[in-house]
């Protein structure tokens, strides 16, 4: 035998080409039986030790005339028939005028590359066991298949031939495709008249033009308008919605790829509007682009891919089985752009369009890359948006305790409602905490909002706490607080804090209170009969003067006498006729007197709620405690003592 390890080799790929063919709905049976037969020739070829015939070498002679192949060229670029000149591995060397005309290209934008490139995908397999015989053999072959042309697929029959060169041995001899019956333009039986009429009435290529582009804007807006709806700020769901939208725009299977832990993972995959898709689009959705793909290769360059005729059968990766998505999909075109919004890359946006729909084109990928750029900001917008999120709960939760230290014979409720015409991070706390012979509480506010002054307001609550750890007294504590907050710069910019706190005591069967107020609203005494008191309240606020001097105040809270503390929002609140929920604050304790503390916050934020129409101008706390009798509990309700005194944050 004198068959070489190359060519048997290239039979073997040729021979999996041709499997894969024979499996593709798509495919020409009698093309790939064909092709088959024309292989099982060329192995019988090999097998008789005919493939390495003796070359028969020619006197190379003089060089032709100029004019004569100025002449030959002539010929070839002015033949009626589209013509393509191949060398042996299919690589195209030169094509005519006519060729360019029927594939939609000038005729040097097909050189170097694979001719199997303007072939439909399913004809690739016979096309190169055709060639291949065809410069084995040197006898001419035919094959039908499809051209991919601009607008779509071209059925014709191509005849392939050798050309003999004088002075080429017949292994380095180029191959010639004819192109015959390429489609005809139909024959036009209408009169002058009706010819006139549509030249005068149909669009012109100005008009044409500007149809293109007002499809693109529409598409850009719409697109655009997807993305600033953000449905429940879903970055998946709005990024799934785009796809289908450019799916159906542009006619293309659509694929998005997202980075994932410093891998590029498949998010997306949606194809044409057709059911019977429906299978093919789960099996590309439920693969990752492997390395050396054209998604990943984009993704780490940063830079766009426009592969108007694919011959990479691998260019998109394949299935679990193997099996290469490019001819899976019967797509011959691939485009594909970074999701990037100038410093971060987030993902790959890939569009790949079956034969049928014609191939992508500059414009389409300049419409694409726009697409894509607007992806990215939504991203970005869209992952700020939660880190802020995650900050604001975060934050949130750093004010309000986890778990509120057992007081005996006290109960203790709070709640807490974020306002509505402001929705930045607010600046309200509350604390239940231990003192060195009791408890304390405390509720405070900062002057402003966003995260430096949920900062503010934390550090100012963190301070209190520790300092009430070690003092009794609430009108050192605000002072050391102030103090903090002031060498530490915390203050905002014009920005103070206030705060109203509480010592609690146990004397004589009577709960004493020592509040201290820093400019915070005067806390409410809710006896048991129903007569509200307010404290002395005032104060200077922390974080404005070094000498800032808190009020402080004594009363005794007897059985079921509750102590009301609140923050601004509460005064604040805004009703009808631009009145204020100050102004009924009494009247609302007072209908409330001998329920439960958790009852009473409860009762207190619907009636807020009511009074302002839902409108809240600011953050509101409200931390209710209600005395019952050491060791005994309320005698109106003994059960409720022995709850677990835990955070009660009511809804």
């Amino acid at each position: 035998m004198t068959e070489t390890p190359d060519q048997v080799a290239a039979l073997t790929a040729r021979y999996a080409a041709l499997r894969r063919a024979a499996g593709s709905k798509s495919a020409d049976p009698g093309g790939v039986l064909e092709a088959a037969f024309t292989e099982l020739e060329g192995a019988i070829d090999l097998l008789r030790g005919d493939g390495a015939a003796a070359r028969d070498p020619r006197d190379p002679g003089t060089p032709a005339d100029t004019a004569e192949r100025s002449l030959l060229r002539a010929v070839f670029q002015d033949a009626p028939a589209p013509l393509f000149l191949v060398a042996r591995d299919g690589t195209v060397q030169r094509v005519n005028r006519a060729a360019g005309d029927l594939i939609g290209a000038r005729p040097g934008y097909a050189t170097g590359r694979p001719f199997g490139a303007f072939v439909d995908m399913p004809s690739r397999a016979a096309l190169n066991s055709q060639l291949t015989a065809v410069g084995r053999t040197g006898r001419p072959r035919r094959l039908r298949c499809k051209l991919i042309a601009e607008g779509g697929q071209v059925p014709c029959e191509l005849v392939i031939g050798r050309v003999g060169i004088k002075g080429a041995g017949e292994d380095t001899s180029p191959l010639v495709i004819t192109v015959l019956d390429p489609p005809a333009r139909p024959q036009d039986d209408r009169s002058q008249d009706d010819k006139a009429q549509e030249k005068r009435t149909a669009p012109g290529p100005e008009l044409g033009a500007v149809q293109a582009v007002t499809r693109r804007l529409d598409l850009v807006t719409a697109v655009a308008r997807l993305l600033l709806e953000n449905e429940g700020f879903s970055e998946s769901r709005t990024l799934q919605r785009c796809a289908r939208l450019i799916a159906r725009e542009l006619t293309a299977w659509v694929i998005v790829d997202m980075e994932r832990r410093h891998r590029v993972r498949r998010l997306f995959a949606t194809g044409p509007d057709d059911p019977r898709l429906a299978e093919l689009t789960s099996v590309v959705a439920a693969v990752d682009p492997p390395s050396g793909s054209i998604p990943v290769a984009v993704h780490e360059s940063g830079h766009p891919a426009l592969i108007a005729h694919a011959e990479d059968a691998d260019a998109l990766g394949a299935t679990m089985d193997g099996t290469p998505l490019l001819p899976l999909l019967d797509a011959t075109s691939v485009l594909s752009v970074p999701l990037v919004d100038g410093e971060v890359k987030y993902g790959v946006l890939t569009l790949a369009r079956r034969a049928a729909d014609g191939h992508f084109k500059v414009a389409d990928l300049a419409l694409v890359q726009e697409l894509g750029e607007q992806m990215a900001l939504a991203i970005r917008v869209n992952r700020m948006f939660r880190r802020r999120s995650d900050t604001v709960d975060a934050l949130h939760a750093s004010l309000v305790p986890r778990r509120w230290p057992d007081i005996p014979g006290v109960q203790v409720a709070a709640t807490y409602l974020a306002a509505t015409e402001d929705q930045d991070i607010g600046g309200d706390f509350h604390d239940v905490y231990r003192t060195p012979d009791g408890w304390g509480l405390a509720v405070g506010d900062v002057c402003g909002v966003g995260e430096e002054a949920a900062a503010v307001t934390a550090a100012a609550r963190h301070a209190i706490r520790v300092l009430a750890r070690r003092c009794n007294d609430p009108g050192e504590v605000l002072t050391g607080a102030n103090e903090i907050v002031l060498a530490d710069e915390l203050a905002l910019d014009g920005g103070f804090v206030t705060a109203n706190i509480a010592h609690l005591t146990w004397q004589d069967d009577k709960l004493r209170v020592v509040l201290g107020s820093a400019g915070h609203p005067a806390a409410a005494v809710l006896r048991a009969d129903g007569r509200v008191l307010m404290a002395t309240g005032g104060g200077l606020p922390l974080g404005l003067f070094a000498d800032a001097a808190p009020v402080t105040q004594e009363l005794v809270l007897e059985e079921d006498d509750i102590l009301f503390l609140y923050t601004d929002g509460v005064a604040q609140a805004r009703g009808p006729g631009n009145s204020y929920f100050q102004d009924q604050l009494v009247e609302e304790l007072a209908a409330l007197a001998g329920q439960p503390p958790d009852e009473l916050v409860s009762s207190m934020r619907h009636a807020m709620t009511r009074f302002s129409g839902g409108n809240l101008v600011d953050d509101v706390t409200m931390l209710a405690v209600r005395a019952g009798r050491v060791g005994h509990g309320s005698t109106r309700d003994r059960r409720a003592a022995a709850r677990d005194q835990r955070p009660r944050q009511h809804a």
